[in-house]
């Protein structure tokens, strides 16, 4: 299938930024003295496009998916755990699901390429099925989707924005095995140490960490030729990461506030700034998560995180756990 990408240009707006500043600096209380949180209001202020930020009808969106790699031990945990927290997603005992009821955040949970049939159990209010195939195949052993499949799930990932309502679009992911896909995606596109890029995931142990990174350099070598941010993104997946840089991509072109969760999500982010370069201007990190590699992806990006928690978790639980700060920084300024 052809792939038309969005259109994402420049939000930088010179005089918008210095009137921000201005209403910044004349609010009750010394310059400056709100710290980062000023800075922030700055941001969302030029992202939205208006004086007075306001938020509406904000989005999470957790988007799943099996890789095929996981088959080759890279995580501590079985490829079943991914319909199995997708469930626990649906049924709202999970840590997103308490964040965003918390937080008055609409939940959308997307099968993007889970090794399970949600249908059997018929429609299920915030499930959308967009399956381009139960799970990604082995990067181990050649691309983990073909280039045909990574432009359906980025087109799948568009589609979906366009429908969602609002001006904010929170990042969350769920896939045993992606933490190896975000390392391998950030070697290959940021040009890094692939032993730099890749930590312990859900708890691997030493032994175990080491076995990960040897698998890694040998699939990154098997995919020497894939240098460019599709081919790429189609050599070491998935589907929950293509499906995000779609979103992401949309979002950035209706001009949504991206708040950007943990490795994976920045992980789709880059392939998203590779393939149009002012989408970072939407968005804003949400954490440092303890994952080792986020850190380099955040500084490829040019993004400062706003918490540093030690969180692992993924699922968007950074994402939400840092919206209250977004929404203070636009209260600051219009009220």
């Amino acid at each position: 299938m052809t792939l038309e990408l969005p259109v994402v240009e420049s939000i930088d707006d010179a005089a918008l930024a210095a009137r921000l500043q201005h209403l910044l600096d004349h609010k009750t209380k010394p310059l400056g003295a709100l710290g980062r949180l000023e800075a922030l209001g700055l941001r969302l202020g030029l992202i939205l496009g208006s004086e007075a930020p306001a938020f509406s009808a904000p989005q999470m969106l957790v988007c799943a998916g099996d890789h095929g790699l996981a088959a080759r031990g890279v995580s501590a945990y079985p490829s079943d755990v991914t319909w199995q927290m997708v469930e626990n997603f649906l049924a709202g005992g999970a840590a997103i699901s308490v964040l965003a009821r918390q937080h008055g955040l609409a939940l959308t949970v997307v099968d993007c390429g889970v090794r399970h049939d949600f249908a059997l159990a018929g429609p299920r209010e915030g499930l959308r099925i967009l399956k381009i195939a139960p799970g990604t195949a082995d990067a181990s052993a050649g691309p983990a989707m073909s280039i045909a499949q990574c432009r359906e799930a980025i087109a799948n990932g568009m589609a979906l924005v366009r429908e969602l309502p609002g001006n904010a679009l929170l990042l969350g992911e769920m896939g045993i095995g992606n933490t190896s896909a975000a390392s391998l995606l950030l070697a290959r596109l940021a040009g890094q140490d692939i032993d730099a890029c890749t930590g312990s995931g859900t708890g691997l142990d030493a032994a175990g960490l080491a076995r990960k990174r040897g698998l890694l350099r040998e699939v990154l070598a098997l995919h020497a030729d894939a240098g460019t941010p599709l081919t790429a993104l189609a050599a070491f997946g998935g589907f929950e990461i293509a499906t995000l840089v779609g979103a992401v991509l949309q979002a950035a072109e209706e001009r949504r506030v991206i708040v950007v969760d943990g490795f994976i999500a920045s992980a789709a982010v880059l392939v998203a700034q590779a393939l149009r370069p002012h989408v970072a201007q939407r968005c804003v990190a949400a954490h440092e998560s303890a994952e080792p590699g986020h850190r380099l992806l955040l500084e490829a990006l040019g993004l400062e995180p706003l918490l540093k928690l030690d969180l692992r978790l993924g699922e968007g639980s950074g994402a939400a756990l840092a919206w209250p700060l977004l929404d203070s920084a636009c209260r600051i300024l219009r009220e």
